[in-house]
């Protein structure tokens, strides 16, 4: 055996190949050492920014704490409404370097709530405040009670801090150990540590409040999903319904969707044309959230008007009556209408439908009712009337050109209503959309027309 590993190492000296090998396992390891140190360049790297982001962080914090104090003791609304519009911004900050960090939003969704609420509630009152408004007692002590939680926030982030320069967890823990470090690792980090940021907010249900935000407006159920819950055999038979049995070669199940907005069984339809539908059923109530189908479209034959038609006539054999044109977007010989319900000649915008429309032979190829779902109701109460369409026109623009009006509900961000009178209006070569608020005359929106050949959308 001692004579062929010497005879083998011979044969390898004749053939330079033992140098090659050496070369070879320099490479190799140059390179192995190369990878580490780039790794390690980039973990820290990694680090850094996570550490910047929680620092940052803390002190957007302490600066939310900061102007909530503030807002509890300011006595005009000049300068109650700067306050308010720099703790909205300090908020929002706050929200965004949360984001950053290598965490799950489910991990940290009261704290996050938290500084939504904060956000959205600073900047309702900030409005009171710019019109002249003072905060009321119940304001002052939703502020307060605001306060009070920040003040544990910050207590809390101010622990962890100490933790993290102590060394006693580093980012990089957290992302190789995934979501459950806050549900099982972090107690081993100290007993005061992520865990307890969300236990700080365990009692913190938000604010309760006839306001923009308040809770049930939040977590309500879709006001227009009416009926009792499905199974997927009755929901199979929704579609045939809609679509029509004798239009359907073939008809598959695609699942329950449960986690989305609206829960729903999805199918997919082979038509009697070869072509592939794609169709949502809501669980509770059996209703259609969307239908889409795509095919090419090369001609483009029937004009915009008799496309509105079409759709108009499918929505009202579909039960979606009262129902107006509003905007409408033409893309690739497909016109894509939005339809806003109507009440007694207002404009529902929050009750939204869009309905897509072939351009060549008028087939509806698309529906989606998200918005009319999650908003409609049939009768609105619009009894908030306070002021009169020319009362409400003196504040407007005096270089405004008004084209028409009347009177609309808008929604907000913060998924509430406003009833307002809509004026229609040109500056110039431009046309601008002007909500003036029914009840207390402030301007509530602006929107710019934007008419184009493909198209008439406000922005």
């Amino acid at each position: 055996m001692k004579n062929i590993l010497v005879d083998w190492k011979n044969r390898l000296k004749k053939g330079h190949m033992l140098s090659v090998i050496c070369i070879l396992l320099i490479i190799v390891g140059v390179l192995i050492f190369f990878l580490y140190q780039k790794q390690k360049e980039y973990r820290q790297a990694s680090e850094n920014s996570y550490n910047m982001a929680f620092y940052e962080l803390v002190d957007y914090v302490q600066n939310v704490e900061t102007y909530l104090a503030k807002s509890l003791i300011s006595s005009t609304p000049e300068h109650g409404a700067e306050t308010l519009t720099n703790l909205w911004r300090e908020a929002n900050l706050a929200q965004s370097y949360l984001s950053r960090l290598p965490i799950e939003s489910q991990e940290l969704s009261s704290t996050e709530k938290f500084l939504n609420q904060v956000s959205d509630y600073s900047y309702s009152l900030s409005r009171k405040n710019i019109y002249n408004e003072a905060l009321t007692e119940e304001d002052l002590n939703n502020l307060k009670e605001l306060h009070t939680y920040s003040v544990d926030l910050e207590n809390t982030l101010n622990q962890l801090s100490e933790d993290l320069n102590n060394g006693r967890f580093s980012w990089g823990e957290l992302t190789e150990k995934g979501t459950v470090a806050f549900a099982q690792q972090v107690d081993n980090i100290s007993k005061e540590s992520f865990s307890n940021l969300e236990e700080n907010f365990h009692e913190y249900a938000g604010l309760i409040y006839d306001g923009a935000f308040s809770e049930h407006l939040t977590s309500n159920e879709p006001k227009g999903l009416t009926g009792e819950d499905i199974d997927e055999n009755r929901a199979k038979e929704k579609v045939e319904e809609f679509i029509g049995k004798e239009n359907i070669k073939e008809i598959s199940s695609l699942g329950f969707s449960e986690n989305a907005t609206i829960p729903v069984y999805d199918f997919s339809i082979t038509n009697n044309n070869e072509e592939t539908i794609n169709i949502s059923i809501s669980k509770k109530g059996g209703h259609v959230v969307n239908m889409n189908s795509n095919r090419d479209i090369t001609t483009e034959i029937i004009s915009q008007e008799e496309a509105a038609n079409k759709a108009k006539e499918f929505l009202d054999n579909k039960g979606f009556t009262n129902m107006k044109e509003t905007y409408y977007l033409k893309q690739e010989g497909i016109v894509t209408i939005n339809y806003a319900y109507m009440q007694d000649n207002i404009i529902m915008y929050p009750d939204l439908i869009k309905v897509k429309v072939a351009l060549d032979n008028g087939e509806i190829l698309g529906i989606e009712t998200t918005g009319y779902l999650n908003n409609h109701v049939e009768n609105r109460d619009i009894s908030n009337i306070k002021i009169t369409e020319e009362e409400a026109k003196k504040d407007l623009n005096t270089n405004l050109e008004i084209i028409s009006s009347g009177m609309a509900v808008i929604p907000t961000e913060w998924e509430t209503e406003l009833l307002c009178y809509e004026f229609k209006g040109k500056v110039e070569d431009k046309e601008f959309l002007v909500y003036i608020n029914a009840e207390n005359g402030r301007e509530e929106d602006i929107l710019i027309i934007t008419n184009t050949p493909n198209g008439t959308l406000a922005m």
